[in-house]
């Protein structure tokens, strides 16, 4: 190893003495199973992507009221956001059959969720939009 005239070492000199010479590989971005980090980012925003989240709150009154929420009905639901979504509309109720719940579209979260039994004065605030399903 040769020392500049300043005396100090380059990087390279102390990549070698270090850690003996050994470079990284030139193509770091693959992972062992040959996707880069892109792709599995983008993977996984496409499995996020159209799934509603549900708030602690709507959580426990689906949890308090009973509520079962069906594939099918779970899928509507997504549709009715995605509807609202398309509309501008940011908080919205969104009714499927007999289930009522407001959802906060640009979050894809569900605020909160009620049945018939509940829905029986029909009265809704904090929304600006609505989606029958």
């Amino acid at each position: 190893m040769q020392i500049k005239n300043n005396g100090y070492l380059s990087i390279g000199q102390l990549t070698e003495q270090y850690l003996g010479g050994t470079q990284r590989p030139e193509n770091t971005r693959e992972t062992r199973e040959g996707l880069s980090f892109q792709d599995i980012l983008q993977q996984r925003t496409l499995q996020d992507a159209g799934s509603l989240k549900f708030s602690k709150h709507a959580l426990g009154r689906l949890n308090d009221r009973n509520i079962e929420l069906s594939e099918g009905q779970l899928e509507r639901l997504n549709e009715g956001a995605q509807k609202a979504g398309q509309k501008g509309i940011r908080d919205s109720l969104v009714i499927v059959d007999e289930l009522a719940f407001i959802v906060n579209v640009p979050n894809q979260t569900v605020v909160t969720a009620m049945d018939s039994t509940e829905t029986s004065n029909n009265v809704f605030t904090n929304i600006n939009g609505a989606v029958i399903m």
